[in-house]
């Protein structure tokens, strides 16, 4: 689908000729996100400046009849910002700029592209915190971390994306502009539509400015990495540490992630013995009590057979590669074309869970490289089957696909979530129903009419109208 020369030319009549691109270049680069499963082909890129603008698209949109994607960062993982039919992508990447500091209220009024990593370098330079954090925190915007309710590294402590916002300007599918919440904490005035727009993909609307609350800076973090003999073990010690400490992450991931990220991204193993599993956790050492508590309980750990071996960040240097350990692995692996499932369940099932799954991949990928990694202190695992070089990658998605349904009959039994934090876009969609009913997805498709009755905002992705 192409858009008539009619058309363009309000387009640019709207943003300016400079800011709204149809070249081969431009299309590929802003039609797609970091998935790998469908070729991107958008008719033309826009670069709004304004929420006039934005507004003025999505009117002419329903007027003329073409689709809009909404354009972050475009480091998703379930295609929901990959434009493949011909829909026109309206990129934030000029919206950029942080408009308001509010002290008194811990808060940040800034524009929807402004870059995660932007925003946490904001609040630390006001000696404040912004806890949301993952290993795309360079490149992802908030709009698509409000459009996805990013998670990350810390939610053990922190939460995810929507705990931080505080209020949203949004354009409709409808193209109305709503001021939601008004960044107010205690607004007991009916339904907060403002939660409605967190997690939608951008298929009610465009968030064009957000209000983010800030944190107090953590202080003295130390770093632990625990190598496990099996997967039990990784449960035993998230179970020892939180009794006796506040953890601010707790991650896992396994010997092979271990292997890649090392060979590859030249980072030193965490001490020299390998095994099965391995825990990342992270805490506030506020006093020398602290400390000490840390190194109990991990002695209680060996003592009980759940920890081979470990090391706790002596530096910043050292706890920094130990960090590298756990959030080089997607860019580390991304080189192997991975298919991921990004899948969660309530923690106290997590070890009968990641059995039951394990059973599957063994059975199903005798000969595909698995790496397993994750926020197992949130209950989110991230299974990563690796292509093989000797496979056409269409061969290796189809083949990964028919496995996809025994996946996700496990997470429905054990009553999970098919997405815990990458979105539903298009590859998630067909497996909506294992975590929703059909009931919900006919509430879902409702609340997509009201806002959006034209379905011209980010058609197709979670579910088909």
């Amino acid at each position: 689908m192409s858009l008539a020369p009619a058309v363009l030319s309000r387009l640019a009549e709207i943003v300016g000729d400079s800011r709204v691109r149809t070249d081969a270049d431009s299309l590929k680069t802003w039609g797609c996100d970091w998935t790998k499963m469908y070729a991107p082909a958008p008719s033309a890129i826009v670069f709004p400046s304004s929420i006039e603008q934005v507004q003025a698209v999505v009117l002419l949109a329903n007027e003329a009849g073409f689709a809009i994607v909404p354009s972050g960062g475009r480091t998703g993982l379930s295609a929901g910002a990959v434009a493949a039919n011909g829909e026109v992508v309206i990129s934030l990447d000029y919206m950029n700029k942080v408009l308001e500091f509010i002290p008194e209220d811990r808060a940040v009024r800034i524009q929807a592209g402004v870059v995660t990593e932007q925003l946490q370098n904001f609040a630390e330079e006001q000696g404040l915190y912004y806890p949301v954090d993952f290993a795309s925190a360079g490149s992802s915007q908030l709009g698509g971390n409000i459009g996805t309710n990013a998670g990350g590294i810390k939610v053990i402590k922190y939460g995810m994306t929507r705990n931080w916002v505080l209020g949203l300007k949004v354009v409709t599918g409808k193209g109305d502009i709503l001021e939601l919440n008004k960044d107010m904490i205690k607004n007991a005035t009916g339904y907060d539509l403002r939660h409605l727009f967190i997690g939608a993909e951008g298929t009610l609307g465009l968030v064009v400015e957000a209000t983010m609350k800030l944190e107090r800076a953590p202080r003295n973090l130390q770093v632990m990495v625990l190598g496990t003999p099996d997967f039990p073990s990784v449960m035993n010690v998230l179970k020892a540490f939180q009794a006796r400490l506040d953890l601010t992450a707790f991650e896992f991931f396994s010997e092979l992630s271990v292997q890649l990220v090392t060979e590859h991204q030249g980072v030193p193993r965490p001490f020299d013995t390998a095994t099965p599993f391995y825990a990342l956790l992270e805490f506030e050492a506020l006093s020398e009590d602290m400390s000490a508590q840390a190194l109990e309980i991990f002695e209680h750990c060996v003592a009980e057979g759940w920890v081979v071996d470990g090391v706790l960040g002596q530096s910043e240097a050292q706890a920094k590669n130990l960090w590298r350990l756990r959030e080089d692995i997607s860019e580390t692996i991304a080189r192997f074309t991975p298919y991921k499932n990004d899948i969660s369940v309530l923690i106290q099932r997590v070890p009968a869970f990641i059995a039951d799954i394990d059973a599957i991949v063994a059975a199903q990928y005798p000969d595909f490289r698995v790496v397993w990694f994750g926020h197992i202190g949130d209950g989110n695992l991230h299974l990563n089957i690796l292509k093989p070089d000797d496979l056409a990658k269409e061969d290796f998605f189809a083949r990964c696909k028919t496995v996809n349904v025994q996946v996700f009959e496990t997470v429905q039994r054990y009553n999970g979530s098919i997405s815990a934090e990458h979105g539903v876009g298009m590859t998630k969609k067909p497996y909506l129903t294992y975590t929703r009913s059909e009931v919900e997805v006919a509430y879902l498709k409702a609340i997509k009419q009201v806002f959006d009755p034209n379905n011209v905002m980010n058609p197709g992705k979670i579910f088909d109208l």
